[in-house]
């Protein structure tokens, strides 16, 4: 893969809005911030984290509570342990990028990391923190929400609420029957290809559905992103053709909620945070005070309960003896269930696209110590990198300067790379992609 890929970096780009809902819905929430405890302090933020100056960008992420509506995702019990591994990372790993080497310090000078896990076997080999960050901070997931969605979609299936991947949208969301979104079927949502028009590119000041979602949301209003995803008309069949939109993950989201005849939070804690065993509450973005989750976006947990929720991912879903998603999940969901995903096919992308996760080629076009691995990515250079043919979970919080940055991905999977083959036993220094 090229460091340098304009048509990945204009998709990502086009992410970027998904991830932040934009200028227009976060600013009318600066009125809801909390007030700070007596006597106490709160750290100064942005107004909206699309707009952040390099001294208070970090403190943003950690805070999107204080600049929207949240639901709480509770945890419960006992934490899952997550004991340290025999190999201590921190102590010598370094990575070739560029055909330079570099430290792990380096790497979170460089590029403005701000956390970073790696667990083999379940076990921590790297655990470090930036930029103001504690084991108690709450980052925001951005676009790797996306990939909880689809986890969600997958625990409903397992336990009965949705009946098929096959079933349409209108099955489960009254409001979105007789609408385009109404006819498409869940599979095709979680590939990204209902068809139906949504143009996610936010430097569009008119015409751009990205935007329009924003300024929905910023209404505060019950009901007026569900008004604007039933006025989306159909661009093309379902099923024919690859298009990136956070309309999609709102919908699924719906479906869910419709289907379990609840919330997402309190579902995604029932079936998942709860019961593994997460350490600290975590909390999702709204619609509007008391309404959906955003779906594709901002849940807002710790570094560690990322990395549980990979392990869980890792592990196929399941949970003592039970088997929260349907067997063999993890292994369709984190591949290109279509021709049209696949390796190269999006935005000339090598990586390919599943349900809501992107995967890394197999075989003779894997990436260095990366074959069969996927991850789930937010702009800003947020990861949950999961792979499985060396049992490696790791979770990369960063706050880029830019939405996205190709040279700071490549130099993250370089560093992952070097993770995975000192693990593997194989020397203090790898190199990889790029």
């Amino acid at each position: 893969m090229s460091a340098q890929s304009p048509a990945r970096r204009r998709l990502l780009g086009r992410l970027g809005a998904a991830g932040m809902l934009g200028t227009a819905a976060l600013l009318p929430a600066c009125a809801h911030r909390p007030a700070p405890p007596a006597g106490g302090q709160v750290e100064e933020i942005a107004d909206n984290p699309l707009d952040t100056s390099a001294a208070n960008q970090a403190a943003t992420f950690r805070n999107i509570d204080r600049l929207a509506p949240t639901r709480t995702i509770r945890q419960g019990g006992v934490p899952l342990p997550l004991p340290r591994h025999a190999l201590d990372l921190a102590v010598d790993l370094t990575y070739a990028y560029r055909d330079k080497q570099f430290t792990v310090d380096e790497f979170l000078r460089r590029r403005r990391v701000a956390g970073l896990l790696v667990l083999k076997d379940g076990r921590v080999a790297l655990e470090r923190y930036a930029m103001g960050n504690s084991p108690q901070t709450r980052w925001t997931s951005f676009s790797v929400a996306k990939s909880f969605m689809s986890t969600l979609v997958g625990a409903a299936l397992q336990d009965g609420s949705i009946a098929s991947l096959d079933d349409t949208v209108g099955r489960y969301v009254v409001a979105l029957r007789g609408s385009a979104y109404g006819e498409s079927p869940l599979r095709d949502l979680l590939c990204m290809t209902s068809g139906v028009q949504w143009e996610e590119d936010y430097s569009i000041l008119h015409g751009s559905d990205i935007l329009r979602f924003a300024r929905a949301i910023g209404e505060r209003r019950s009901g007026a992103v569900m008004e604007l995803i039933r006025s989306r008309p159909r661009a093309a069949p379902s099923g024919s053709v690859f298009n990136y939109s956070t309309g999609d993950t709102y919908v699924l989201g719906a479906a869910v909620a419709a289907a379990t005849g609840g919330d997402l939070s309190s579902y995604l804690s029932k079936k998942i945070w709860a019961r593994l065993g997460m350490e600290h509450d975590a909390y999702w973005l709204l619609d509007s005070p008391d309404g959906l989750e955003t779906g594709g976006n901002e849940i807002s947990a710790t570094l560690r309960d990322y990395g549980r929720f990979g392990l869980f991912f890792l592990g196929d879903g399941r949970i003592g003896d039970e088997q929260v998603l349907p067997a063999g999940w993890r292994d369709t969901a984190s591949r290109p269930r279509t021709a049209i995903a696949s390796y190269g096919q999006v935005d000339d992308d090598p990586l390919g696209f599943g349900y809501l996760w992107w995967s890394f080629p197999e075989g003779a076009g894997a990436l260095p110590y990366h074959d069969g691995a996927f991850t789930a990515q937010g702009i800003f250079g947020q990861f949950l990198y999961i792979n499985p043919r060396e049992n490696v979970v790791a979770v990369v919080w960063s706050a880029w300067r830019s939405a996205w940055d190709d040279n700071a991905e490549m130099e993250t999977y370089a560093l992952l790379g070097a993770a995975v083959a000192r693990l593997q036993g194989q020397g203090t220094t790898a190199r990889g992609p790029g």
